[in-house]
């Protein structure tokens, strides 16, 4: 039988033993393979080594939207893990090149997701094993002070002339003028 014949069906098992810890920790607000869109005609450019083209959007495993955090669960196998993975005996060429070219996949997405200011989270799937190591970088991803927005009031100056809120990117958060 063809490889190619295979279909995949996701990698259920650990995308469950995820959601259960989530939901075991009371974390909310996630979705699923929700689709992320760079929108900057810059990556469309981009290519692996050998040859193939990066998609300008990326699904992760799970999203945060309103935190802007990406959650991805690897598999060892399939993501090269140095301390799981074992290269298959046949057509060795062959899958050498497809996970190098998931890694740089891998590489490409956590960039430029991090470029559009996501925070990237990527879990291999041994690490699942160790479930509060797991949960404490989780939890400090969506703790993060990159996801803490400013406040929705109105802030006040004392000039006579205007009244202007301005957010200053060296210091990065609100002052008024």
């Amino acid at each position: 039988m063809m490889m190619s014949r295979i279909r995949g069906r996701g990698n259920r098992r650990t995308e469950t033993d995820v959601i259960g810890l989530l939901r075991k920790s009371g974390i909310k607000g996630w979705r699923r393979h929700q689709t992320i869109r760079f929108g900057l005609e810059a990556y469309r450019k981009k290519r692996a080594s050998d040859g193939t083209r990066f998609k300008a959007q990326v699904r992760p495993d799970f999203s945060f939207p309103k935190l802007k955090v990406a959650l991805f669960i690897d598999g060892c196998f399939w993501h090269g893990c140095p301390k799981c993975y074992r290269r298959p005996k046949s057509r060795r060429r062959f899958w050498t090149m497809k996970v190098r070219r998931n890694k740089e996949r891998d590489k490409f997405q956590t960039f430029a997701l991090r470029r559009c200011g996501w925070y990237v989270v990527r879990i291999l799937e041994h690490d699942l094993r160790r479930t509060e190591k797991c949960m404490t970088r989780i939890r400090r991803a969506l703790e993060s002070p990159a996801n803490k927005k400013p406040p929705n009031r109105q802030l006040v100056s004392f000039s006579v002339d205007h009244i202007r809120p301005i957010l200053d990117p060296q210091i990065r958060h609100w002052r008024t003028f």
